[in-house]
């Protein structure tokens, strides 16, 4: 996050104050909103500075949305009265684009969501987007407005289940009427208050929502007690698996839900066991399964110490029902996403917010027993610590494709981007 004092878990406290969301939309942006992605990164941009790996090929790096400033703003200055007068009015910058997910679709469609058309990273103003690609991220369509709810929709995850089935997740946010948040409380707490408490508290909360249509309609919402950034996946016995953070029996933690109807319901199975460090924030958390069965995940973990915060481990072997006490990794960074692999190894992508800033990717060989941090991949670099939440998909060539948020240009509102890679062995 932007302000360092204050962590994820908190944030989404904060930003469980009161959601709504009733007015919900599907279908393309009319064309007064339409929004042309850019496909080619300047040569000069931070992402594609000569980056060297050990065990990695950096094949492309591209912008894949960026969503234009939609609004005048007008410039004002004093005239000689000291009155203030109109100078002239500019269009205001980019929007700003935040936490994307990337899914891959039985024909092989890729799909990107994200949290778009915001003024900044904490704002009333996100919407659900997603964007489609059929040539394997070469090109990418114009956005799609899935969800449009009267408050922030923000950490937008996406599967396809193997009933085609689409589901997006993602959660709802007061936190600009927060005061903890100075700047946009001064600027957007009106805004809230022009909203009826029952409408928030009917919608606040954490969200999925399915297509049967590949995205072309959607189902109202339903309301799942945990949240994480990239959603829940598919396991081998036909459950989606959704581990994420939330109020529990009264005590917040890693919690993991289960929906054995292929989304429209959701039910508490388990909960991670609590972390040792009682002052720590904990949250973000992504799982995956692996072809042995066991669950592997990882969660974002916040000591006081910011030198500390490496990704915490935890595994089920027995279908979620029961997870080992976490324990560190020897990456250093957040939130993680994971996936196996063609050849049986895990990979773990996951944002760097200190120097270098950085999108990395991290590889283990033995299902996450250890982690090759000595051959630690960068995939793109950054400007500052507004980046990350990378997410991934393996191609059928073995490549892989990363998508994450970052600035194009140094000062302006982040954009979403996609870095092509493979491993040299």
């Amino acid at each position: 996050m932007n302000n360092q004092n204050i962590n994820r878990r908190n944030f989404i406290k904060t930003a469980s104050l009161i959601t709504t969301g009733s007015l919900f939309s599907s279908g393309k942006l009319t064309s007064s909103e339409k929004i042309i992605p850019s496909n080619i990164l300047k040569e000069d941009s931070v992402c594609v500075n000569n980056i060297e790996n050990k065990i990695a090929i950096i094949l492309k790096t591209k912008l894949v949305s960026k969503e234009p400033g939609k609004y005048f703003i007008t410039e004002r200055k004093i005239d000689q009265n000291g009155h203030q007068v109109a100078s002239q009015e500019v269009l205001e910058p980019n929007r700003y684009l935040g936490w994307p997910t990337i899914g891959k679709t039985n024909n092989g469609e890729l799909l990107i969501v994200y949290s778009g058309d915001r003024d900044s990273h904490v704002c009333p103003w996100g919407k659900t987007h997603m964007i489609r690609s059929k040539d394997n991220g070469e090109t990418w369509s114009e956005p799609e407005e899935i969800n449009n709810t009267p408050l922030d929709d923000r950490d937008a995850g996406i599967i396809q289940t193997s009933k085609n089935t689409i589901l997006v997740s993602w959660f709802t946010s007061l936190a600009y009427a927060s005061p903890t948040w100075k700047w946009a409380y001064q600027k957007y707490n009106r805004i809230a208050e022009k909203i009826p408490d029952a409408l928030k508290k009917e919608w606040l909360g954490n969200w999925v929502r399915r297509s049967l249509d590949g995205g072309r309609t959607w189902e109202e919402p339903t309301r799942t007690l945990v949240t994480a950034p990239h959603g829940p996946i598919q396991l081998s016995d036909g459950r989606l698996f959704y581990l994420g953070t939330g109020s529990w029996n009264g005590i917040y933690s890693v919690v993991a839900e289960e929906s054995r109807d292929d989304g429209i319901s959701w039910k508490v199975i388990s909960a991670v066991p609590p972390f040792e460090d009682k002052t720590a924030g904990f949250s973000e958390p992504h799982v995956v399964e692996l072809k042995s069965g066991k669950l592997l995940a990882m969660i974002r973990y916040e000591p006081k110490d910011s030198s500390g915060s490496y990704l915490m481990q935890t595994e089920s072997n027995d279908g979620g029902k029961n997870w080992t006490n976490p324990h560190k990794t020897p990456m250093w960074g957040y939130p993680p996403h994971l996936i196996e692999l063609n050849n049986g190894w895990v990979l773990v992508v996951y944002g760097h917010r200190r120097d270098k800033y950085s999108e990395r990717a991290c590889i283990s060989k033995d299902e996450g027993k250890t982690w090759d941090i000595e051959n630690e991949i960068i995939l793109a670099e950054a400007f500052n610590g507004d980046l990350g939440y990378p997410s991934s998909v393996q191609l059928e060539d073995d490549s892989i494709l990363t998508v994450y948020y970052q600035q194009e240009n140094k000062g302006e509102p982040t954009s979403i981007f996609m870095t092509h890679w493979k491993l040299k062995r």
